[in-house]
């Protein structure tokens, strides 16, 4: 007796070894780390740290936050996702996308910011633990394609305002394109001349590395090559630093020319739970449950979109790479750095794909490079948050715009054309709405693509052939939706006219049945009998079948192919 239970101890104490593995991969590949690694991590982490701070101090801008949450925001991914990420590429912090999200739902209001990231942490973790990752794939691409777009013009054209050094321009988007416009003699000639130049850098170093990684591998070696290489790579830090080194100098010869950040908050934040509820300026008190409500859908979009951005650039990495991601892991990894990432004054975030670029570029070889990252952000709010207070917002609005320019994909039109012309129409709505509200352009695509998904089910095509008896070919399978319609194509082809007409279903598509069908099947088979004719099944999956011999339907007959069911009628035909 002792020896299986030993067995069955060692077996117990395997499953939940492994199941912890599951939960925490970081005991995975932790114990096979090398001292290569190490080197290839702390490259890799430095690199991403250098793009990382001047993107949150802009994308905090972009969310209508003080630039410090936009760090508060950046460090606490790198180190939960190096203990729960299953990719060695993925960086989490803010995106364009989620602060833009966040900005519509929480208007530019820190306490309110801070308690949407910790519910959407809840809403994430809980579907990770519920294995609801599926509920992503009812955001058709075409969706997604008119939100991005939509929210890159967005994005783009709002720092607009900030390249000219204009101000008072409202953050509703026909108003912002309308003040902008308006505003425009009262551009700043310094914040001008700055945000191009720092546009135009931006561009040449970019194209300049895309140069590199389009040419030959034996063209691109040597010290020159690599070094532009790192410049280019580090071009959003760089031109922030030249541009805040600009502005000191005019600053300090008391030529006030540019339009700076400003004072900003020194240190790291307090690790303190979010509040539950917010004052107002007169001090009206607002409880949880009024802001809560005050989210509205936001609280459904901003959790689903993060996912399903992070998610996205996991797998594009991972099929990359050569490697698997488990999505529902990813999801907990999110959802617990939204969480924790609540108590030290952060607002959403989610995988960043610009610095996951980098980082992989890089040559990053496990999650440790983010823990690199996020010490490079503490560093810079601990020691360099006074120097913040000369970076020229036009620097910002540049770095913004040159992020977000890749995102506005023309061509998917012409191809979504080519391919699938009806689904123009939930990319449309999605693109048309999002310019009113984010969250409302989103719900709708995702309503009309269920439209035409359930439309599609209701509608099958059916092929209909003449070969002495009706011959109907179901393209796809048959459900609940479509059984009315199916019935009315049996009647009009075959038992309306004169004389009625026997007939072959082809069911080789058909791989589920339900009670509904059953029930019109049956009231079909008794038109048939009354008429004198035949409705004959070919191609069951053995599935189906069962469930027919079992529903016990008077008339019922079947054949394993279409010819065996013509012979079949031929027979009868003849014998009469």
């Amino acid at each position: 007796m002792d020896q299986p239970l030993d067995r069955m101890e060692s077996s117990r104490g395997c499953c939940s070894f492994s199941t912890l593995q599951a939960w925490l991969p970081i005991l995975s590949w932790l114990p096979k780390y090398k001292l290569k690694y190490l080197k290839m991590d702390l490259l890799a982490g430095l690199t991403v740290g250098l793009t990382t701070v001047p993107q949150a101090l802009a994308y905090a801008e972009v969310a209508g936050l003080p630039v410090q949450f936009g760090l508060y925001s950046a460090f606490m991914g790198g180190f939960i996702y190096t203990f729960l990420g299953t990719s060695k590429d993925v960086t989490l912090g803010p995106t364009a996308i989620m602060s833009l999200l966040c900005f519509s739902v929480v208007g530019g209001q820190p306490h309110r910011a801070v308690l949407l990231s910790l519910l959407c942490g809840l809403i994430q973790a809980v579907m990770a633990l519920l294995r609801l990752g599926f509920l992503l794939d009812f955001i058709s691409y075409p969706v997604i394609k008119g939100f991005t777009c939509a929210a890159a013009v967005t994005i783009g054209f709002g720092q607009v305002k900030n390249i000219l050094g204009i101000r008072g321009v409202p953050q509703q988007f026909f108003l912002e394109v309308y003040y902008t416009f308006y505003k425009i003699p009262e551009a700043r000639v310094g914040d001008v001349v700055l945000g191009l130049l720092c546009l135009a850098l931006l561009i040449m170093l970019m194209l300049m590395k895309s140069h590199l990684a389009s040419a030959d591998a034996s063209t691109c070696s040597g010290f020159a090559t690599k070094l532009v290489w790192a410049v280019a790579t580090m071009r959003n830090a760089l031109v922030v630093i030249a541009a805040s080194l600009v502005a000191y100098s005019w600053d300090a010869y008391g030529y006030h020319v540019f339009t700076i950040t400003g004072h900003t908050s020194q240190g790291l934040p307090p690790f303190s739970p979010p509040p539950t509820s917010d004052t107002t300026s007169n001090g009206t008190v607002i409880s949880f449950g009024e802001i809560v409500k005050g989210f509205g859908g936001g609280l459904a979009v901003i959790p689903l979109m993060g996912l399903l951005e992070s998610i996205a650039i996991a797998k594009a990495f991972a099929s990359q790479n050569n490697y698997r991601i488990d999505a529902n892991q990813e999801l907990l990894a999110i959802g617990v750095t939204n969480i924790m990432g609540s108590f030290v004054s952060a607002y959403p975030v989610t995988g960043s794909f610009g610095r996951t670029a980098v980082n992989s570029q890089t040559g990053v070889c496990t999650p440790a490079g983010g823990i690199v990252t996020s010490v490079i952000v503490l560093l810079s709010l601990a020691f360099l948050m006074p120097a913040f207070y000369y970076i020229p917002k036009a620097s910002l609005a540049a770095v913004i715009v040159c992020a977000v320019a890749p995102m506005v994909d023309y061509r998917v039109v012409a191809k979504i054309w080519r391919i699938h012309k009806l689904d123009l129409l939930p990319f449309g709505v999605t693109f048309l709405l999002s310019f009113w509200e984010v969250q409302y352009g989103i719900m709708a695509g995702v309503a009309i693509s269920g439209v035409l998904l359930l439309y599609s089910m209701a509608r099958p095509k059916i092929k209909v052939t003449d070969h002495g008896v009706v011959v109907m070919e179901l393209s796809s399978g048959l459900s609940f939706p479509a059984v009315e319609y199916l019935s009315h194509i049996v009647h009009t082809q075959a038992l309306q006219v004169f004389p009625p007409r026997s007939v072959v279903l082809d069911c080789h598509h058909m791989s589920i049945i339900d009670y509904t069908v059953i029930n019109e099947l049956r009231d079909l088979l008794k038109q048939f009998k009354l008429r004198k004719v035949s409705l004959t099944f070919a191609g069951l999956q053995s599935s189906v079948l069962k469930v027919l011999l079992a529903a016990d339907l008077q008339g019922f007959m079947f054949t394993d192919s279409v010819e065996e069911a013509l012979q079949m009628e031929t027979v009868i035909l003849l014998s009469e």
